[in-house]
Order: C-alpha cells, then structure tokens, then sequence
C-alpha cells in the first residue's frame, strides 16, 4: 500500500456512500469513478454496516470491483 497514494486520499471528497442498499447497490458506481479518477473515497454509513466493520465492508467492496483498498479511516474506505 503505497503511502504516496495514502496522503493523496486525504484530499479526496467521498463520493460514493454505501447505505441499507449494501455494497451490490454501489459497485457500479465505483467502477465507473473509478475508471474516471484515481482515487475514490466511500464512506459507510451506520445502516450498511449492520454487525460488520467498516474495513469488512471495504475488503468486500474493493474485491467486488477489483479495486485495491488504499485505507480505512473511521467509517470511509479509499479504493484505488
């Protein structure tokens, strides 16, 4: 995990916001961010993270759209 990109994140404004609908209901969403910018910060709200983490929830995400996860901070994961 390259810290280059880690202080990159910090920058980033979320984008993608992953509710009661989980992450199926954003995987296209951050596909297609993704192919447009390098960086894309999610943020997880209370609703989709149900008896998971947050970082449970980003590795889940970040496989599903084969995607790396750069860092979980709080409740937002990066994906690059």
């Amino acid at each position: 995990m390259s810290k280059d990109l880690q202080a990159r994140a910090h920058d980033v404004e979320t984008t993608v916001r992953v509710g009661k609908g989980g992450i199926e209901s954003v995987a296209d969403e951050l596909t297609s961010q993704l192919q447009e910018r390098e960086l894309v910060k999610v943020k997880f709200l209370r609703s989709a993270r149900g008896g998971t983490t947050t970082e449970e929830l980003a590795e889940e995400l970040a496989e599903t759209v084969d995607a790396e996860l750069v860092e979980t901070r709080g409740h937002t994961g990066v994906f690059h």
